[in-house]
């Protein structure tokens, strides 16, 4: 403590649990008193019927990891106008499980400043830690305006830079789910597409995560295609242009039977655009979509789709080809991968965030697939160029 004669404070070391002390100091002593916070919380999944989510659903605290629990509890304490700073990860942004945090959050506190780190493999690397981490600065009870995004490569901050963003831009106006989007651009390259501005919903298509979850259905999947299966697609069986199916290099299966316990799984054979849900820590982009085109399974009256891939769908059965294909560009375009970086820092893409994404009209998609179908193999520049048609 050589700094605490320097300032009027009185030092106390509490020996004990974060989690029980806060929730004791909230319900039995003085809940408020103090003014600033500095936190670099553990992060760990709460058990939902551990004592730890019982104590914290006390204080009417709903959430799933330590770290939101420690910045709940640390908000509560606060007085108003009290600042916090806390290094956590990205991904209490978006995402279902972490919507009640959310709204706590943006209920009793103003966002004030976001850094990101665009190398997450460098920042935290002393710690092993290699998922997307953000710095946040709130204030209790502060009135939200504009927020500073910052970002840096690395710790070293050398490469620093800060740009305000309106509110608006950060937690998207009657978004029900209250995304926070962190932009590391003055400005979002779909403000200037007017044009992009349809829900899935809207234009009648669906998406849903692949429904063949293999390690339950081992009875009924195969190695290799033989006699009563169909073909299992796995995100291995696509490249960005090209199915492989069956993939003889990938250690994945290629087929499962089509029978009375896996009909229900199955789709009918059709043009399908799919998402891979997973990709690498530092693989350059977050969404990759492909096509799936029905003459690559001649024989097949169905298709099973692996729990590692999304799938826009019409009603589980397959779209016009030209929508598919059209979907297909728009989502391997840098700007839509761009946008949903903005709010995604983890390397999942749920089929919820795919729903709650903006996307051109059917007729703008469908005259993007017909142009795909004439031009055949495409580059990243010939995608991006043609998204540019959409401006008008």
């Amino acid at each position: 403590m050589e700094y605490a004669g320097r300032l009027p404070l009185t030092p106390q070391i509490v020996k004990g649990d974060f989690i029980v002390e806060a929730v004791n100091r909230l319900q039995f002593d003085r809940p408020h008193g103090f003014t600033h916070a500095i936190l670099n919380p553990p992060y760990k999944k709460i058990n939902g019927l551990s004592s730890h989510r019982l104590l914290l659903r006390a204080v009417g605290i709903e959430t799933v990891n330590l770290y939101s629990a420690f910045v709940a509890l640390t908000l509560a304490l606060m007085e108003q106008g009290g600042q916090i700073v806390a290094i956590i990860p990205r991904s209490f942004c978006n995402g279902p499980y972490y919507r009640p945090f959310r709204e706590l959050v943006l209920e009793h506190a103003a966002i004030r400043h976001m850094h990101l780190f665009a190398a997450r493999n460098k920042a935290f690397k002393d710690d092993a830690i290699l998922q997307e981490n953000v710095i946040i600065r709130l204030e209790r009870g502060g009135t939200q305006g504009a927020v500073d995004i910052s970002t840096s490569t690395d710790a070293t901050f050398a490469d620093y830079s800060e740009h305000a963003h309106p509110f608006e831009h950060i937690v998207v106006p009657h978004d029900r789910e209250q995304f926070i989007h962190i932009p590391t651009t003055e400005r979002n390259a779909f403000e200037l597409f007017p044009t992009i501005r349809y829900t899935l919903a809207d234009l009648g298509i669906k998406v849903s995560t692949g429904p063949v979850v293999d390690f339950r259905m081992r009875q009924h999947i195969r190695d290799m295609p033989e006699p009563g299966c169909v073909p299992l697609l796995y995100s291995r069986h696509f490249t960005r242009q090209v199915i492989e199916w069956p993939n003889l290099r990938s250690k994945k299966p290629n087929a499962i039977q089509h029978n009375q316990e896996t009909e229900k799984w199955l789709y009918p054979k059709g043009f399908y655009a799919v998402v891979r849900r997973f990709s690498s820590k530092e693989e350059k982009r977050r969404i990759v979509a492909s096509v799936v085109e029905p003459r690559a399974f001649p024989n097949a009256p169905k298709l099973g789709f692996e729990n590692h891939l999304n799938v826009f769908h019409n009603d589980k059965h397959g779209l016009p080809e030209a929508l598919a294909r059209g979907l297909t560009v728009y989502l391997n375009t840098t700007a839509v991968d761009a946008f949903f970086r903005r709010f995604n820092g983890h390397t999942q893409v749920n089929a919820t965030d795919l729903k709650l994404m903006k996307y051109p009209d059917r007729d703008h998609l469908t005259a993007l697939g017909e142009w795909a179908k004439m031009r055949g193999k495409l580059t990243q520049t010939m995608v991006d160029e043609q998204l540019e048609t959409l401006k008008a």
